[in-house]
């Protein structure tokens, strides 16, 4: 079976051409649209959905690039471990817990500034840990992509809370 990347026929590599990705992906949902199959057989219909539904599985996984790094792991034999494996290096937990910390500082205060300092950094460790999950891919280290994936999970995470408190201090 195809993998995503042969499915829109791409490199198979973190780096991808978005252009490239939309393009083939209505590429490949124009041949297998619904409306192309009224007059065929039950059978055909279902092929024809199950194309569209692995499609749009295929490019909202490529187009996210923490699932796209996951992926990519997993197509190199890595599993993410997510539930199993939440060890992090000493330096990303402390600045997890400043975070944190900064986090329920902000919301106590009520102080938008702060939040917007925070989401800032946030947004700037993000940027940082896909370059090295990048970098890792690119070197072929899946096990240490594998664990920036897991960083970058936690970033997303905590980044969900930050935008909450936003909304709860504009509510």
């Amino acid at each position: 079976m195809q993998n995503h990347f042969q499915l829109f026929n791409l490199p198979q590599q973190f780096a991808i051409d978005g252009g490239a990705l939309d393009a083939a992906y209505r590429d490949v949902q124009s041949r297998v649209h619904p409306d192309k199959f009224v007059n065929a057989t039950d059978a055909e219909k279902r092929v024809a959905m199950q194309w569209a539904t692995r499609a749009n599985e295929a490019y909202q996984t490529l187009k996210n690039p923490q699932k796209r790094a996951a992926y990519l792991c997993e197509l190199n034999g890595v599993d993410l471990q997510v539930e199993s494996n939440t060890a992090m290096p000493m330096e990303f937990l402390m600045q997890q817990m400043e975070w944190r910390e900064a986090l329920g500082d902000a919301r106590a205060a009520k102080d938008a500034e702060q939040l917007d300092t925070l989401d800032g950094e946030l947004r700037k460790a993000r940027k940082e840990q896909l370059k090295d999950i990048e970098a890792a891919l690119n070197g072929g280290d899946f096990h240490e992509a594998a664990q920036g994936v897991r960083a970058l999970m936690f970033l997303e995470k905590f980044g969900e809370e930050v935008r909450f408190a936003f909304d709860a201090i504009e509510a």
